[in-house]
């Protein structure tokens, strides 16, 4: 035996030592990316920061950016105000260095090798700070205070109230932080210090650090707070640094318009428009509560959090936000809404102000708004709303967001933005890992195709939109691709950093800096270097390729804000765990939960993304298969010779463009007939109705709440398609496949809209069309009651007026009455059941109010009418329909056969039965008096206490007649008015009948008896008990070959 095995370890040994060599080659490479590739990536990096800051600092500064093709810079413009595009931004405060700060803090963890130890990029990052303290002075009220542009940001420049706090604040904040040590630069620890009557930061520069930024932070904030006294809480606009916002027609502070202040009429075209956006509004949370922690005045943080709040609490039902909203009057300006531009920031804030303030002290008496826990509801809340409405799956080739209808969820646009890409790290960063992965990879397939981000592409055209092809530097994209670099470790992000890079060294560089992209297709550049470029795009690229930066690494509640400065508060402002354990808890409190887990490897892969199935779906929605190589004449791509300035011989080497892994892999590596996994196809078709004779075509269509109305089906086509719904909740529930109505006649629907018809209107068709077959529903029905309305008691305007009189005293009128607190005897229990009762309350108010005219009488009390509505009779019947359900199990028995009644009440059309007896008790323990059944069409039965079938047990045997028993109705033992709209679906069940049914005696019933559930409580049970009939409606529904139409009701 021993014989034979050796020579078969002999022939095998040559055979397995080229497999571990081949194997060891693969496994080497596995890492995605060596240490010394990402070494060289992280130094050029560094080398795109520094050139373009040292042209900034050389060519621009003390000004806001710089113009990188002319070597100039960039100021506010003056001479046409209303050129937003940069006078928003630009408030002639040297921003680009303000936003470059906290780069620099950043770079400075991990310096590059110097002579003599110098740390090239902290000594930039203090001589900053040092020249900003020169030209805006040191934020205090003595001579200190005055700089060689301004005493502080006394600057005659109307700026935006969102991008001046998110640039001049933000940046303020994360340099002082850097500054003083609370946020983390390796190899700097700074101590405070008293020499020469000096107490601070002693620096090689000379400078005493002793909070100048936390100051003038402080001092361009307090510029800003005139914009937020409106009647909304929606902070203006625009807000001018040194006279605030006088320009607002409706503003309290345009009370001079002698002296050169605004038009009083807010219709004037001149006038300023009061039109803000949600982003600009309600992403102020994170700047400006940091500088309340810091400085202990709280008028900021509150100011951020009440415009805030002002924003979200004006979501739509479906749980959207716009865009635009005014801040005067808290309308929507458009109905347009998605994930990008106007909007973008106000999510990733709800998110980011919850990890920012955890732990910290709230106002318990206000947890609602206040408490952290808040902001995270707040993020939950519009996440469910994107993914229900805006947010569409691999069905669409690949998952994507559009844009929607604000009220409806309707699909209004196609267009994704560039601003939309930093949602991927807004999800990574909420655990919501797979859907990050899967939308970023077209947001990939974007940059590929067009070595940028195109502000604006359209996913049904392929193309760009609208001519928003411009890339300014914007950083979204890096931004997200860094998240998921940190949550999944994939190298694959690392090459699409690469990727980003090569693309900016090669058409953005020029010898003053790097300019925007004004056409990604031809490579047009924009003589702008944006402040975001070197304050955003580079430190998010530069983190990307330092896994180690303390910042990677620190397990402490750090946020970046949405101009890419991190923020803290610091521990020292932390209360301690004892005190936090004092704290209320709030009503509603977040489920546990756990960061999930990356993908897992794919054996023998490099990357889990890369070989994720869905890959080249997201290449084939960007139309990448439909692009030219790089060797094409005609290609944009030829733009560059190999004496470039900014082109290294990695530049050259690397792949870049439509020939970037793994779109298109090598040909050798590509099997001849692979295929890339199956695309899902969405099953959709379009059914038509003909035309009716006189009728007019589509104009049968009615807006309703929560649909559309359908008055006639002449010419009417509806769109379908076939897909299975799910419902949300603390365990997803997924439903059988149906055909959705997602357009009717050209008209739009959103996902949870419906489409009504009434019974008339579909008669004229045949019920058994396999297209559209109408089915009765054996689940659910309507009771109908027909009840006389509860009378209304108003107590009389007399009683009244003498309540008020008795309290006012000898004021007979309050307008000469000087107004303080009075209290009145009010019934709380009136107050409430009677609505009516405030109403003459306040017409009483209002009757005091008016002076009395010297030329009228005051009326008597007694010419009021009593009954509110005149010529109402207070016995006036109504038509009450509630909903229920039929029975399952061997005990179930069909409805009588009664018609179905109209919903409208009409003395000539009463309903089926009128006789009806309400049982006190769950019938469990006793049994019916054979009168009862006898004498009673209808018995009431509470529900519980025992089986439905023991219910209908304890009924005795009765002879069949019309006048006898027809119906027993279990009443649900809560009522529906209690529930939210989206349990209501869970709140009734079928009941279950689990065996026959059986008389008293033990003998089966000859006549089984109809048994339904109905919800609504004791609310149910007093409408029957003063009801004088009732009657059954029986529920349809349609199916279209075989399927049921989920959103088409029939009324």
């Amino acid at each position: 035996m021993q014989s034979t095995r050796r020579p078969l370890l002999r022939r095998v040994a040559p055979l397995l030592l080229p497999l571990l060599l081949c194997f060891v080659c693969w496994a080497t490479p596995a890492r995605g990316m060596t240490d010394e590739a990402i070494s060289n990536l992280r130094q050029e990096t560094r080398d795109i920061f520094y050139h373009g800051y040292d042209n900034y600092m050389q060519h621009a500064f003390p000004e806001d950016e710089l113009r990188p093709l002319t070597c100039t810079p960039l100021t506010r413009d003056r001479q046409n105000p209303a050129h937003i595009e940069v006078n928003d931004v630009l408030g002639n405060y040297s921003l680009t260095l303000i936003d470059s700060l906290s780069t620099l803090a950043i770079l400075a963890s991990s310096p590059p090798p110097a002579k003599r130890g110098r740390n090239k990029p902290l000594d930039d990052f203090q001589d900053g700070i040092q020249l900003l303290v020169e030209y805006y002075g040191d934020g205090t009220e003595g001579p200190s205070g005055q700089g060689k542009r301004a005493r502080g940001f006394d600057l005659d420049s109307k700026v935006q109230v969102f991008e001046t706090v998110i640039r001049g604040v933000g940046g303020l904040l994360s340099a002082h932080l850097f500054a003083a040590g609370d946020l983390p630069i390796r190899g700097y620890e700074p101590r405070v210090q008293k020499k020469k009557g000096k107490e601070g930061l002693f620096w090689r520069n000379g400078l005493v650090y002793d909070g100048q930024l936390l100051r003038l932070a402080t001092d361009l904030a307090e510029r800003l707070m005139p914009a937020f006294y409106t009647p909304t809480g929606l902070p203006y606009p625009r807000v001018n640094l040194r006279h605030g916002v006088h320009f607002y027609a409706n503003s309290p502070y345009n009370n001079d318009p002698e002296h050169g202040e605004c038009k009083k009429d807010s219709n004037d075209k001149g006038a300023e428009i009061t039109e803000t956006c949600s982003a600009g509004a309600g992403s102020l949370v994170l700047e400006f509560s940091t500088l309340s922690r810091l400085t202990g005045d709280s008028r900021f943080e509150v100011a951020a959090k009440q415009a805030f709040w002002a924003v979200w609490q004006r979501r739509s039902t479906i749980g959207l936000i716009g865009a635009g909203i005014d801040a005067e009057s808290g309308q929507w300006v458009s109905p347009y809404t998605g994930i990008g531009a106007g909007i973008d920031s106000f999510f990733e804030y709800s998110l980011k102000s919850h990890i920012l303030l955890s732990g910290l002290p709230y106002d318990v008496g206000n947890p609602g708004i206040d408490s952290p826990d808040a902001f995270l509801k707040a993020w939950l809340d519009a996440h469910e709303g994107i993914k229900r409405h805006v947010y569409r799956g691999a069905t669409h080739q690949h998952p994507h967001y559009i844009q929607v209808d604000l009220y409806t969820g309707a699909m209004r646009a196609f267009w994704i933005d560039s601003l939309s890409a930093y949602y991927q790290g807004l999800l990574t960063l909420a655990g919501e890992l797979d859907e990050a992965i899967e939308t970023h990879l077209l947001y990939t397939a974007l940059w590929t195709r067009y070595s940028a981000m195109p502000e604006r592409w359209s996913t049904a055209t392929g193309n760009i939109e609208s001519g928003l092809r411009w890339w300014g530097g914007r950083p979204e994209f890096i931004e997200s691709t860094w998240y998921l670099y940190r949550a999944t470790e994939d190298p694959w992000y690392l090459h699409v950093g690469e990727m980003t890079l090569r693309d900016i060294k090669r058409r953005c560089w020029t010898k003053c800096g790097w300019a925007g992209l004004q056409d990604v297709r031809t490579g047009e550049l924009s003589d702008r270097m944006e402040s975001f470029f070197l304050g955003e795009t580079v430190k998010y690229l530069f983190l990307l390729f330092d896994p180690s930066h303390p910042l990677n690494t620190m397990d402490s509640p750090i946020v970046f804000t949405t101009e890419g400065h991190p923020l803290i508060i610091p521990k020292r402002l932390r209360p301690s765990k004892l005190t936090r354990n004092n704290v209320p808890a709030p009503e509603w409190q977040p489920a546990p939960g756990t960061c999930p887990l990356p993908p897992p490897p794919v054996p023998f892969s490099i990357s889990a993304t890369a070989a994720r199935p869905d890959i080249f779906h997201a290449a084939s929605l960007a139309r990448l298969h439909h692009m030219p190589t790089i060797d094409t004449l005609d290609s944009p791509l030829i733009e560059f010779t190999a004496d470039h300035p900014s082109i290294s011989i990695s530049d050259i080497q690397s792949p870049s463009n439509y020939t970037y892994y793994p779109w298109t892999l090598p040909l050798e590596l590509i099997p001849h007939n692979a295929t890339s996994s199956k695309m899902a196809i969405r099953t959709t078709f379009d059914l038509s109705f003909p035309n009716l004779p006189n009728t007019l075509q589509n104009s049968g269509l009615q807006r309703v709440h929560e649909g559309i109305l359908v008055n006639s089906m002449s010419g009417l086509r509806l769109g379908m398609i076939r897909e299975s719904d799910s419902m949300p909740g603390k365990q997803e529930m997924t439903f059988d496949e149906q055909f959705r109505i997602y357009a009717i006649s050209n008209v739009a629907l959103g996902r949870d809209e419906k489409v009504y018809m009434s019974r008339s209107t579909i008669e004229s068709f045949n019920p058994l069309d396999p297209f559209f077959t109408r089915t009765r529903d054996a689940q659910t029905f309507d009771l109908v009651i027909d009840a006389p309305s509860l009378p209304v008691t108003t107590p009389s305007s007399r009683a009244l007026t003498d309540l008020l009189e008795d309290a006012l005293s000898e004021n007979t009128n309050l307008s000469d009455f000087d107004m303080e607190t009075f209290e009145l005897d009010v019934d709380p229990d009136t107050l409430a059941s009677e609505p009516s009762y405030l109403s003459s309350l306040l017409a009483s108010l209002q009757h005091l109010l008016n002076p009395p005219s010297p030329s009228t009488t005051l009326l008597s009390s007694s010419s009021f009418p009593i009954n509110p509505k005149q010529g109402q009779d207070p016995a006036q019947t109504e038509r009450i329909a509630v909903p229920g359900t039929l029975p399952t199990g061997p005990g179930s028995a069909p409805l009588p056969d009664a018609p179905d009644p109209e919903l409208t009440y009409s003395a000539l059309n009463p309903l089926s039965w009128s006789s009806i007896y309400i049982h006190p008790t769950n019938l469990c323990d006793d049994r019916l008096p054979i009168e009862i059944p006898r004498s009673y069409q209808i018995i009431a039965i509470p529900r519980g206490g025992c089986s439905f079938s023991a219910k209908l047990h304890n009924i005795p045997a009765f002879p069949p007649d019309s006048a006898s028993l027809q119906l027993v109705i279990i009443k649900s033992t809560t009522p529906s008015e209690t529930l939210p709209q989206d349990e209501i679906f869970n709140a009734l069940v079928q009941p279950l009948l689990d065996e026959s049914q059986f008389t008293p005696s033990g003998l089966p019933r000859p006549n089984p008896i109809p048994l339904i559930m109905v919800r609504g409580g004791d609310d149910t049970i007093a409408l029957l008990k003063r009801a004088n009939g009732v009657g059954v409606r029986r529920r349809y529904y349609f199916r279209s070959q075989g399927v049921r139409i989920g959103n088409l009701i029939v009324l």
